[in-house]
């Protein structure tokens, strides 16, 4: 990991440049494909399916009886954490349920918001060296609760064509009906377009390589929505001389070995802890499974020392990142003054970890600085909110001539005759009613 001392703010967006492919390196692959599956449905989708995942399939749906079979693959033990996890997760999400806001904002008109489901949404679910059936829980628990009436969920299958069991026992806990045995460009296009097999959806969830994140953005252009613009997974830990070594070290690889692109940064106010934190990441990543794919991101990622807690705070508000970890002392000047960060994790022992898998919180979360602008998953990603309002006679006579003394400023006749014929129509019946 490459060591910064005290960089100049000129310089902060060279140093936190994040390590991603240029969208047009991948569109030339993406658009293709769309088009291909837009035209021919399956049969284009199976292609792909077999040039992709090396698997030759007629039918792309999951069986009850492959579920059924995925039940029994699974240990007690993952059930149960499943399980624990899960009630964890629908505790949080249910507590994000609101009441329906009413207003009389001028005596007789009332305004209300409701919040309805969105119908159909998909979800995504990458499978290979690291199949995420935790990201079922963070998407399928809160759509469940929202009221979607059709959820789908696709996932790559491997060259035998079938799922990891741990995938469907999740995904069949939870609900979820139709799974798909299909991933990668083809799965976000199947969903976009509708095909004979698989529906088409108003939203697509769900995290993945470069080339789903081109993918679900191109949906965006045939009028399918997304939970969030996506890029590598990311993780910036802030500490003080209060922080362990041994603990952020494993923090940062634990967000390392997601990807060869993903990017972790430790920003701190003590220079001896970067250079023991520096040793421990050295050490650790020996140990690890997936050594190769974090040695690649530790390449890509940083030590950062400032002088104090204030320069700290504007450099991580400038980088927005996807889990940001607190460990200092002045824990409360951060929660107070984080402004950009799609989740945060406060004290020596709350691991990203935590969030990732059972604390209760979602783990699908804004990245590659768009934690900026965007939240990450919650209920309302899964749900429209909708206003509603009702004027009696004697509102539209109070707000009437505000409506047409502002429609006529526009320019705007139609409008200001909906309300002034309206009005003639109310005299009239006062004059009779006399």
């Amino acid at each position: 990991m490459k060591t910064y001392t005290n960089p100049p703010k000129s310089e902060w967006n060279q140093i936190l440049k994040r390590p991603t492919t240029s969208l047009k390196d991948i569109e030339g692959t993406v658009i293709p494909i769309f088009e291909e599956i837009a035209r021919e449905g399956d049969k284009a989708v199976h292609r792909y399916t077999k040039q992709f995942d090396k698997a030759t399939l007629r039918n792309n749906l999951v069986s009850s009886s492959e579920i059924e079979a995925a039940k029994t693959k699974v240990s007690v033990e993952l059930k149960e954490a499943i399980n624990i996890a899960k009630a964890n997760i629908e505790k949080f999400h249910r507590a994000q349920i609101t009441d329906r806001i009413e207003v009389e904002t001028t005596d007789g008109v009332v305004c209300w918001q409701e919040k309805r489901p969105i119908q159909k949404v998909g979800l995504y679910i990458p499978g290979g060296t690291a199949p995420l059936f935790s990201t079922i829980l963070m998407l399928a628990v809160p759509a469940y609760i929202a009221g979607c009436s059709e959820i789908i969920l696709c996932s790559p299958p491997d060259q035998y064509g079938n799922i990891n069991p741990v995938i469907l026992y999740t995904a069949a806990l939870c609900g979820v009906k139709k799974i798909h045995k299909v991933g990668g460009i083809q799965a976000i296009a199947a969903m976009t377009f509708g095909t004979e097999s698989i529906s088409k959806v108003y939203k697509i969830f769900g995290p993945g390589n470069q080339y789903v994140t081109v993918a679900k953005q191109l949906a965006t252009k045939y009028g399918v929505a997304i939970d969030m613009p996506a890029g590598p997974s990311e993780l910036l830990v802030v500490s003080d001389n209060t922080g362990i070594p041994s603990f952020i070290a494993s923090d940062l690889l634990s967000q390392a070995e997601h990807g060869k692109d993903s990017q972790v940064i430790f920003v701190s106010t003590d220079l001896k802890l970067i250079e023991a934190v520096n040793e421990e990441v050295l050490k650790q990543l020996q140990l690890l499974p997936r050594r190769d794919i974090a040695q690649k991101a530790i390449e890509n990622s940083k030590l950062i020392y400032v002088e104090n807690d204030q320069i700290a705070i504007d450099l991580i508000n400038e980088y927005g990142p996807e889990h940001f970890i607190v460990c200092s002392k002045n824990e409360a000047f951060y929660c107070e003054n984080i402004i950009n960060a799609g989740s945060v994790f406060l004290g020596n022992y709350t691991p990203e970890s935590a969030g990732d898998y059972a604390s209760g919180t979602n783990h699908t979360l804004p990245t590659n600085g768009y934690a900026k602008q965007y939240s990450g998953v919650n209920l309302d990603s899964f749900m429209k909110s909708m206003t509603f309002q009702k004027l009696s006679s004697e509102g539209l006579k109070k707000l009437g001539k505000t409506i047409e003394l502002m429609a006529g400023a526009e320019g705007l006749e139609a409008h200001k005759n909906a309300v002034s014929i309206r009005l003639k129509e109310l005299e009239k019946k006062e004059k009779i009613d006399i």
